[in-house]
């Protein structure tokens, strides 16, 4: 991988018109040796967003909100983790999910005793019997999700089902348009849970691999390298048009610009996001993966995801 000069430490002489900031560079193995982002000491505007990404991107910067949530804590008090951060690229998205499918679908599937059932996921030919997710293309599943589990392991479990195939229906809007517009929404409304939410900027080749490039750490508890989450965002952006748009210490919020538009697609995907939250569904209403992919997927323009 080659790797990318980091301009933020020479953002004062960049010529970009910034309003007061901080760079951060502390994390949990002490002062890193470089800027790992620069974020502004005041809530961002609704043009904000719109005016860093455009100056930002010739500087190798990507725009991303930061919010210091109700504990008031903002990325200088997040646990940064950069040193055990590996590279998104190093990593398959699918073999990602499946290794977390296996570790946390028996949680959500409910085989009946012939191996079949009404849980998490369905069999397909791209996954193993054994979970291992074998299968490294899209739509190898049999493309209904969480409708069905697919044939049991030893320990009762759903085999992973694989990616979920792209949604049929094209994007309306251009992805990076849909990120900018969801930025606005959340800065235009100070009294909004996200109100106060600030500028930052991330040297990153793109949105995907935000979180890797400052070692985010708010998935701990589910995964210690965010670069292998990373590597589903990169799937996400791919067959979604997904861009990160909102970090905080253990949450993040997505925009997407080709949401599922039917059931069974949003059913497929609900596979995925368990596999990448579990928390998502597991700790908050209704609890449910098929009432998640049909109120939180299906043409949501929008992604939420909390870790514990």
């Amino acid at each position: 991988m080659a790797t990318l000069p980091n301009p933020l430490p020479d953002l004062a002489s960049s010529g970009l018109d910034l309003p007061p900031g901080s760079l951060v560079d502390g994390t949990l193995d002490g002062p890193w040796h470089e800027p790992l982002l620069w974020y502004a000491d005041g809530p961002a505007a609704p043009r904000d967003w719109t005016a860093l990404r455009t100056a930002g991107r010739r500087l190798g910067l990507l725009p991303v909100l930061v919010t210091g949530g109700a504990r008031d804590q903002w990325p200088d008090a997040w646990d940064l983790h950069p040193g055990g951060t590996s590279y998104p690229g190093d990593h398959d998205a699918d073999e990602v999910l499946a290794g977390y499918w296996t570790d946390y679908a028996h949680e959500e599937v409910d085989l009946d005793s012939d191996g079949s059932g009404s849980g998490a996921g369905t069999g397909s030919d791209g996954a193993g019997s054994d979970g291992s997710g074998s299968g490294s293309e899209a739509g190898t599943g049999s493309g209904t999700g969480v409708s069905a589990a697919g044939s049991g392991d030893e320990d009762g479990r759903g085999s992973w089902p694989g990616l979920a195939p792209a949604p049929a229906a094209e994007s309306g809007e251009d992805p990076d348009e849909a990120a900018a517009g969801l930025a606005g929404v959340i800065t235009a409304d100070p009294d909004s849970w996200l109100g106060g939410a600030r500028m930052a900027l991330v040297p990153a080749r793109r949105s995907a691999d935000i979180p890797a490039s400052i070692g985010w750490s708010g998935p701990m508890n589910h995964e210690n390298d965010v670069a292998r989450l990373c590597a589903v965002l990169r799937s996400w952006e791919d067959r979604y048009d997904a861009r990160v748009v909102v970090l905080g210490f253990d949450t993040m919020i997505v925009s997407v610009g080709r949401p599922p538009t039917t059931p069974e697609e949003a059913r497929a995907l609900a596979a995925e996001h368990y596999a990448f939250c579990p928390d998502n569904i597991d700790q908050s209403p209704p609890y449910d993966l098929e009432v998640y992919a049909q109120k939180r997927l299906l043409d949501q323009e929008v992604w939420s995801f909390w870790w514990d």
